[in-house]
């Protein structure tokens, strides 16, 4: 179970890229409003309509968090008690934790980068508390995935797929939904 968490202002292509892709895949791929309310509008003013309520997550079936960017939902998911708790928790036990566009200013903020590379969106890399800044679309370092930027959507979303199903997989939906990205 991967679990897109979903506030005010959140970025709509990474967040919905990342959900379609995992499903893609096969993965069940949810996205968790922590707003208290189903309907979530994005930084853009698309309402979307989360599965789950944020207290209604079960944690324990969860093996990837996902936090898309996007201002102020980057923002407000690093402001989340509960979510905290969960990068924290996720990040010491090697559970998956992946953040992308200005997401990743979070898992800074909350003290997993330590020592790992990472991207954010160009400009905030001083928000990368701990981390060795690099300039890619997405980068995996031991169970940390981060994104660079809403056009690198497509490649995080691949990235946390052969992550969680392998490369095979991950490669066969990329063929299927942007041939030209095909290795």
């Amino acid at each position: 179970m991967v679990y897109v968490y979903l506030a005010t202002g959140f970025e709509e292509i990474e967040a919905l890229t990342c959900i379609d892709i995992l499903r893609r895949g096969d993965v069940d791929a949810k996205g968790v409003s922590i707003t208290g309310d189903y309907c979530v509008k994005g930084a853009h003013g698309i309402p979307v309509i989360a599965d789950l309520l944020f207290e209604e997550a079960d944690k324990d079936a969860c093996e990837m968090i996902v936090l898309p960017g996007g201002l102020p939902g980057a923002q407000y998911l690093q402001d989340h008690e509960g979510l905290a708790e969960m990068i924290k928790e996720f990040a010491a036990a090697g559970k998956w934790v992946c953040a992308i566009c200005a997401a990743p200013m979070a898992l800074g903020h909350h003290g997993v980068l330590g020592g790992k590379k990472a991207t954010i969106y160009p400009g905030m890399e001083d928000r990368l508390t701990g981390a060795e800044p690099v300039s890619e679309l997405a980068v995996r370092d031991g169970n940390i995935i981060t994104g660079m930027a809403p056009g690198a959507a497509m490649e995080f979303a691949l990235t946390l797929l052969e992550a969680l199903k392998g490369k095979d997989v991950a490669d066969e939906v990329r063929e299927g939904a942007c041939p030209w990205l095909s290795a």
